[in-house]
């Protein structure tokens, strides 16, 4: 059973047991994050797809934590302008673990 749902502006297709790292949630490490946002759900017998969510089905998830990703060095130059900036960003994120996919 698997289900595609959709967060941060991006859509995930997540199993029950699958450690997944969205966008910031702003949720405690150790609590439950229920998704209400969901495109597609597949069991053994039939796939439902949503128009655009599919209506009583949710996915629960348990917060593993928060960190920060990889630092993206973002370097702007321009010629003959002595023109130079570099920027660092780290982009933070929520890892999450897959409990419950509920239609």
């Amino acid at each position: 059973m698997y289900a595609i749902i959709e967060t941060g502006g991006k859509q995930y297709k997540v199993a029950e047991g699958d450690i997944i790292t969205v966008e910031k949630l702003g949720v405690a490490e150790g609590s439950e994050f229920v998704f209400d946002k969901v495109l597609v759900v597949s069991n053994d017998q039939a796939v439902t797809v949503g128009a655009p969510y599919v209506a009583g089905a949710t996915v629960a998830a348990n917060v593993l934590g928060e960190g920060k990703a990889k630092k993206v060095i973002v370097y702007k130059y321009k010629p003959k302008k002595h023109s130079h900036k570099k920027r660092g960003h780290r982009q933070p994120f929520t890892k999450l673990q897959i409990a419950k996919i509920n239609l």
